[in-house]
């Protein structure tokens, strides 16, 4: 098995960060606002540009925060954890709950490029004629997009937020010329701001721009190191088919030994290998449980 090389070692990888600069409090005009929601989007357009970024982690890990938001919106007291579990130990032919249905949405919309087809299958009743007439070009800039996105989806489908939400993502990311989507709307605007329209509701979407960059950049920065140091162990694994398992922990936010790595040992195994894993320090157990164990980097 090959492995990926990261240009540096995991203490040289050096991403930037947001400048501090950027604090939309104290910005009251929409043109100040705007301002720092480009500054911010400009700092994590470089970061996504790097080559040690572990891109499909990153958006498995925001994903899921943006899962916990939409669970929340709707009421339910599902959290990451209760997420995690409902998804990662399903069995093949098993269904989720309501709040494993969400997340399962949101790992959709972010495992495949940006496409008609990729975001009918990650908005399940969404018809074609529906994307082609909310998606299509009504505002200038990615965060006027957003925002006419957002209210178009929500003035003729109120109480879809999640779908109004991966469809705002989409927009963005395609007017920033990213592949996937990236979630980050879910991260930053409140229940509120969806209630909003117009002007009130761009300049929230602004405002959500520079809360979710805040929050994606150390996650990012955090990502690649830890990634960095599951690649440097990698050729001390003996267990057969490790490699295979490594790269799998470079693209999941969470791993059940028994289900996810089936198909490459026994699960005898594959929780042997987690558990060696954990002992390196390079990944996580996620539940503090005994069994039914999750694994993460």
């Amino acid at each position: 098995m090959t492995f990926a090389q990261n240009d540096a070692d995991a203490a040289q990888i050096k991403l930037p960060q947001m400048p501090g600069w950027v604090i939309p409090a104290r910005a009251e005009l929409p043109e100040d606002v705007a301002f720092l929601s480009g500054a911010a989007l400009a700092t994590l357009h470089v970061v996504l540009g790097h080559e040690a970024v572990p891109q499909p982690l990153l958006r498995e890990r925001l994903a899921l925060r943006a899962a916990e938001a939409c669970v929340a919106l709707s009421g339910r007291p599902e959290r990451a954890d209760a997420l995690r579990d409902e998804v990662h130990l399903l069995r093949p032919g098993d269904q989720p709950g309501p709040a494993g249905a969400v997340y399962q949405q949101w790992r959709r919309a972010v495992s495949r490029p940006i496409s008609a087809q990729a975001l009918h299958r990650a908005t399940p009743g969404v018809t074609p004629e529906n994307l082609s007439g909310w998606m299509r070009g009504r505002a200038t800039g990615p965060v006027g997009g957003v925002a006419a996105v957002l209210e178009a989806v929500l003035n003729e489908r109120p109480g879809e937020e999640q779908t109004a939400l991966i469809l705002a993502d989409a927009v963005l990311a395609r007017s920033l010329g990213w592949k996937f989507v990236l979630p980050l709307m879910a991260l930053g605007l409140k229940s509120r701001d969806l209630r909003k329209h117009g002007a009130d509701l761009q300049m929230a979407c602004h405002r959500a721009v520079v809360a979710a960059t805040r929050e994606t950049l150390p996650m990012a920065a955090d990502l690649t190191r830890k990634v960095d140091r599951l690649i440097a162990v990698a050729p001390k694994l003996r267990t057969k088919r490790a490699g295979d398992a490594v790269v799998l922990f470079q693209c999941r936010d969470a791993i059940a030994p028994a289900i996810s790595l089936a198909p490459l040992m026994s699960g005898r195994a594959a929780r042997r290998l987690c558990d060696r894993l954990v002992h390196l320090g390079v990944v996580r157990e996620l539940t503090g449980r005994d069994t039914f164990r999750l694994y993460g980097v």
